[in-house]
């Protein structure tokens, strides 16, 4: 049995990390593949793999990354090494990549998760990882459309972590046939 692969996609400040953590805290069948990214390390933010450009150029040569992408001036990857086992993986990935992910993983399941502008701008300035410009530029993208073809479910998370859990564990659940 292989592992359900699940992309987490929105714009910058929907709370995807905040709701994958508390995800995977309250399930043990849950598990978050952790992102290289040409981030540096004290720069804060979700838990992730810092890479130069030159390791991530050479790591991607190598194939091993199963996806990796270019968005807001940074490279980002997904390891192949992660997805191994079973149980359901969640990926934070770039609503741009999903072609590519779908390709990859025929039975992707995709979780939009989504908040209303003035939330989204309200998190952007409070976690102080991006200047002005950067989050505006961050916002200008939040209606970013998701390419054709993707069964896409969707949570709101717009209110408190607890809500928006119960709403993203939801959005979890495998379809019922």
């Amino acid at each position: 049995m292989t592992a359900r692969i699940v992309a987490v996609v929105g714009p910058s400040g929907a709370g995807k990390d905040t709701l994958m953590d508390a995800a995977c805290a309250a399930r043990p069948d849950l598990r978050r593949v952790r992102r290289w990214i040409t981030r540096p390390a004290e720069a804060g933010g979700e838990d992730f793999h810092s890479v130069t450009e030159a390791e991530f150029d050479a790591l991607a040569a190598s194939g091993a990354f199963a996806l990796h992408w270019r968005a807001h001036g940074l490279r980002y990857a997904i390891p192949v090494a992660q997805l191994a086992g079973t149980g359901t993986v969640l990926l934070n990935l770039s609503r741009a990549v999903l072609p590519d992910a779908a390709r990859r993983f025929p039975d992707l399941t995709v979780v939009l998760v989504t908040a209303p502008p003035a939330v989204l701008a309200a998190r952007l300035a409070g976690r102080g990882r991006e200047s002005g410009d950067d989050q505006v530029r961050r916002l200008a993208r939040a209606d970013f459309a998701l390419p054709d073809g993707l069964a896409v479910r969707q949570v709101l998370n717009d209110g408190t972590p607890a809500l928006g859990l119960v709403r993203f564990l939801a959005a979890l659940q495998p379809e019922r046939v």
